[in-house]
């Protein structure tokens, strides 16, 4: 090549370099993550976070996420809010939290009795759960994705032993969602707060118990000091959704590559998520056993098949609902749930049970 034409070439390189790079950095997003959670609490703290980093790789440094904990821009209860009316561009939080925009939100969260972590994500992906989430979120300028789970919740802590369906009338007790529906159709007072102020209620006595997720971030909300009994199995939430909510608009302003960079932050971030969970669970209830003395028991039969059917009864009121998304929401849930539970008898019951009759476990 002639060396004045190359010189030429390499100037017109150098500026164009010199040209795009300001074009590249105005092209940063700076989105505000707010959480519902506090900061690094074990469990959602550190999955928010994992989320905002997640982002940000991924789109190489074009969208730039910075969380915000609970308090810092929105108290923990208002996220949903903050996002729908544009003070953020995304939150971190569990469909739990939003019954009062809909109860038909509440679904795609946790259901008594209801989804396993796997059978959740089954029916938002294959079952025709993501498009009613869609269609229901998009009601509040929201677009939503699943982006982790608790797994198995507990039934919760409590101060007294609970020896039958009447022990549970009048109880003071935390909880969310559809499970507090189903507890307050057994005479519970079903309350609704954050994890820390669970546990400063129970010190006071202003609850008599209450759940919150599990033992791992349980364990580091210190509710062992204050309830000593620890009940299993938490049939009012089988599994707990975490949620990714984008501000609709931001979202589809979006070009096309990184709309995909955010649906596989989410969607890839959910058996991680649910996997450390399960992990930590099963470390952090040896330590509640062996260092703390809790006292773990299962709930009496007569008080599960009790919240079957309170929570069986819940589920005839969805089907009644005079908002047809409602509807179509739990007609949906139900005949996933029906279809991968027959099938679960043979699979992964069937496996689990076997297992348990030769190990114990």
């Amino acid at each position: 090549m002639d060396r004045r034409k190359f010189i030429a070439a390499g100037g017109v390189g150098v500026a164009a370099t010199a040209l795009a790079a300001p074009a590249i950095a105005q092209d940063v997003r700076n989105w505000k993550l707010v959480s519902a959670w506090p900061r690094n609490l074990p469990g959602p703290g550190v999955a928010a976070q994992t989320l905002a980093d997640r982002i940000t790789t991924l789109s190489g440094g074009r969208i730039n996420v910075t969380l915000y904990p609970a308090g810092e821009i929105v108290p923990g209860n208002g996220v949903f809010d903050a996002v729908s009316e544009g003070t953020a561009e995304l939150y971190h939080a569990v469909p739990a939290y939003w019954g009062s925009k809909s109860r038909g939100i509440l679904l795609f969260g946790s259901q008594p009795f209801g989804l396993r972590a796997d059978e959740q994500y089954g029916w938002m992906y294959h079952g025709g759960g993501q498009a009613l989430y869609d269609e229901m979120y998009g009601r509040f300028g929201i677009k939503p994705f699943l982006c982790g789970n608790s797994g198995p919740q507990w039934a919760g802590w409590f101060k007294n032993e609970i020896n039958s369906v009447e022990d549970l009338r009048g109880l003071r007790f935390r909880t969310t969602g559809i499970a507090s529906q189903m507890a307050a159709r057994l005479g519970m007072a079903a309350e609704a707060m954050s994890g820390p102020a669970m546990f400063q209620a129970l010190q006071t006595g202003a609850l008599d118990a209450g759940e919150f997720i599990g033992p791992w971030t349980d364990s580091a909300l210190g509710y062992y000091q204050v309830a000593p009994y620890y009940y299993w199995p938490g049939v009012g939430e089988p599994s707990s959704a975490e949620e990714c909510g984008i501000n609709a608009e931001v979202y589809a302003e979006l070009p096309d590559d990184l709309k995909e960079v955010v649906t596989q932050a989410c969607q890839g971030l959910y058996n991680p998520v649910w996997t450390e969970y399960m992990t930590n669970h099963a470390r952090s209830l040896q330590t509640l056993v062996s260092e703390h003395d809790v006292q773990v028991r299962r709930l009496p039969d007569d008080v599960i098949a009790a919240m079957g059917v309170a929570a069986q009864e819940v589920m005839e009121d969805y089907l009644a609902d005079d908002d047809e998304l409602v509807v179509r929401i739990t007609e949906s849930f139900i005949a996933y749930r029906d279809l991968v539970g027959g099938y679960m008898s043979y699979a992964d019951n069937g496996q689990m049970n076997a297992r348990a009759g030769v190990f114990g476990y």
